[in-house]
């Protein structure tokens, strides 16, 4: 049903139109849902359910950081189910100390060892539900998300294909067919060929690839020819999965293979057995696609009304398994933004702090890709570089640095603050009574932890109150801390010291969550 908003008597159909219903697009659906906005998802594709979502081709690897922003909106469980996972990734959250990860992926076909990495040396790491990453697949996380969107009201409409966009300073138009959908704020969530991205008019600008990748389900007649896990050879890489049949490669032929054809079984077969130096036979392709490491990343992510997140803002190879979890990310930090402006309580330039805080974000993924990339080459000069990176993750500073990396624990935002916590992802701090940081999360509004003796920051907190969600009491861990405000995606904003300054709180409250209630 529409929704009359009483600037000057106009009505628009939705608060946010999102084009993609792919897990980013989704994510921000439920994060603008809790918010209490009105959301209309349009998606091209038909029906949600393709083998390229379902497992084996459609497994992903989400990260610690992922896995936190599902925990804190009571979604972990409902996504381990879903996935097949039968236990929580934190190996015992009630534990006095975090435990060591489980695993912790590779870097350029490189596996790191988990038993190298140094969990003292990670900052500010508390246990938690939500420790590690989780293997999942995009079938069971877009029926996690679509479940709790249409629970918050999001209407999501399929084989809609939008092919024109108009806006002006109040509203934005999304042309689909004979049908316009009207909101006061558009999202490109679309993929990596955004539609919305070349109809804003965005600037997209990076690199152009060195290889062609393929991702492959086949029957292969001599399986026992190929090594299981990856394999960096003087002419590529191949890897071969856990699951039958399921392969991918990488030629470093500048991206010459003409990506708009599917590629064929002679095709996948020779390239198979040039990058192997085996004459492995395919006796049949099931399904195949192909992938570059062309890495691009929009200018801005803002343009008006319209905003992008996920691959509509950034494209990069897979390498490194970053590109779902760079898009979480994207979904967390706009969402929250995005409803504050809605709802008219965003102080000013509050939607414009997400491309000044996720870009610089997504351009260092687009470097660690590219760096991997240049890795794996083979040429001598990239075999070279291979062995150091080997000595060096066989280290553990090594191996402790790419996994602070690819875990998200590294990424701090630039919030103008020297205290070493504010603008890091917040650790599930908790309060002696059990409750969690995590807990205090769920509804989406941000949350003042007071662990003063004398709850020195209750009288502040209230004019927040309806934004910032207040606990108190003394913490098992406080890091040192009087205080912590943390933003709704988790982003620490504030922290005082045992004795935390009343007005510092109310002036980082104000900077995030707008005026107090009078």
């Amino acid at each position: 049903m529409p929704e009359e908003h009483a600037s000057e008597g106009e009505v628009f159909v939705h608060d946010v139109v999102i084009v993609g219903a792919g897990p980013v697009g989704l994510f921000l659906a439920c994060e603008l849902g809790l918010a209490g906005c009105s959301v209309l998802v349009l998606e091209r594709e038909p029906e949600p359910r393709s083998p390229w979502k379902a497992d084996p081709l459609g497994m992903r690897g989400l990260s610690a950081a992922s896995v936190e922003a599902f925990y804190r909106r009571g979604m972990l469980h409902p996504l381990l189910k879903a996935s097949g996972v039968h236990n929580d990734p934190g190996a015992n959250p009630d534990a006095d100390e975090p435990a060591p990860p489980r695993s912790v992926g590779h870097f350029a076909g490189m596996t790191l060892d988990p038993a190298k990495v140094d969990v003292a040396a990670l900052p500010f790491r508390l246990p938690s539900p939500a420790m590690e990453g989780v293997m999942t697949n995009l079938e069971a996380v877009e029926a996690v998300l679509s479940e709790r969107a249409s629970m918050l009201g999001v209407e999501i409409r399929r084989g809609v294909t939008v092919s024109a966009i108009a806006q002006d300073d109040e509203s934005v138009v999304a042309q689909a067919g004979e049908h316009e959908y009207a909101a006061r704020w558009l999202v490109g969530c679309d993929g990596g060929r955004s539609a919305v991205r070349g109809l804003a008019g965005f600037g997209f600008v990076g690199t152009e690839p060195q290889f062609t990748g393929y991702v492959v389900l086949a029957t292969i007649a001599d399986p026992e020819k190929l090594s299981p896990g990856f394999n960096l050879t003087p002419t590529g890489m191949h890897l071969r999965m856990p699951a039958k049949g399921h392969l991918g490669l990488l030629e470093f032929d500048g991206g010459a293979f003409d990506r708009s054809q599917r590629p064929t079984r002679e095709h996948l077969q020779a390239v198979l057995r040039r990058v192997s130096g085996t004459g492995v036979t395919l006796s049949d392709v099931h399904h195949a696609s192909s992938f570059t490491d062309r890495a691009m990343q929009t200018t801005t992510y803002r343009q008006g009304r319209v905003l992008l997140a996920g691959d509509a803002a950034h494209i990069h190879s897979p390498l490194g398994a970053q590109g779902l979890n760079l898009g979480i990310g994207d979904a967390m930090n706009l969402g929250w933004k995005l409803a504050a402006t809605v709802h008219g309580y965003a102080p000013d330039g509050l939607v414009d702090t997400y491309t000044r805080e996720r870009h610089p974000i997504g351009a260092w993924v687009l470097d660690w890709t590219r760096a991997q990339a240049a890795a794996m080459k083979p040429d001598p000069h990239a075999q070279a570089i291979q062995g150091v990176i080997r000595d060096l993750l066989g280290t553990r500073d090594g191996t402790t640095y790419v996994f602070e990396k690819t875990s998200g624990s590294s990424v701090r935002h630039n919030l103008g603050s020297e205290q070493p916590l504010v603008g890091r992802n917040a650790p599930d701090l908790r309060l002696e009574d059990g409750t969690r940081l995590g807990d205090l999360m769920q509804d989406g509004r941000g949350v003042a932890l007071d662990f003063s003796v004398d709850r020195r920051l209750h009288g502040s907190a209230t004019g927040w109150e309806s934004r910032v969600r207040y606990a108190a009491g003394p913490a098992r861990n406080d890091l040192g801390l009087g205080a912590v405000l943390v933003r709704p995606d988790g982003v620490v904003a504030w922290a005082g010291d045992r004795d935390p300054d009343r007005e510092a709180f109310e002036r980082a409250a104000s900077q995030w969550f707008g005026s107090p209630a009078t």
